[in-house]
């Protein structure tokens, strides 16, 4: 694979994590503000949204820790070490981190459910069955990549030692 071609995903993967670093910092503080201010009846509504921000805060972990796991695997491309052991091992990380935010998602639907339906808005809660949909794609998708990658190891090493 061409350099070139690898700068590209790393500069996507890159501007993959701006937005929801930007999501983080300004966005999220501001929802928890408001939701509390808006709750004038007990404040019930300003901690089911509390709990869906410490959800979402903490999906974004597992997630730059993907991204900085597909970030070496393109560093290992570089480098034509993609058939090895590390390479396996970062598509490992990248199959747990999305299957932890998968998880993260599904233990929110509830805390979504609840908002939309004082909002009255159920977009919502197809919102949150996508991002955990998407991410357990993502999971499967590493998982086939992994075995197939340790396959291709596997046959790579019997060649080099059939030579």
């Amino acid at each position: 694979m061409k350099h070139g071609t690898t700068m590209f995903l790393k500069i996507a993967v890159v501007l993959i994590g701006l937005p929801v670093l930007a999501l983080c910092v300004f966005v999220l503080p501001q929802v928890v503000l408001e939701a509390f201010e808006h709750a004038k009846d007990g404040k019930q509504l300003g901690y089911i949204v509390l709990g869906l921000i410490f959800i979402m805060y903490g999906s974004a972990i597992p997630f730059y820790f993907a991204l900085y796991q597909a970030f070496k695997l393109l560093t290992y491309i570089d480098k034509n070490n993609a058939f090895s052991q590390i390479s396996v091992q970062a598509l490992k990380n990248i199959k747990i981190c999305a299957i932890v935010i998968s998880g993260l998602y599904v233990i929110a639907l509830p805390f979504i459910f609840v908002i939309a339906e004082w909002d009255d808005a159920p977009g919502l809660v197809l919102i949150g069955m996508v991002i955990s949909g998407a991410s357990l794609v993502i999971a499967v998708f590493a998982a086939v990549l992994q075995r197939l990658l340790q396959e291709a190891i596997t046959i790579k090493s019997e060649n080099d030692l059939t030579v």
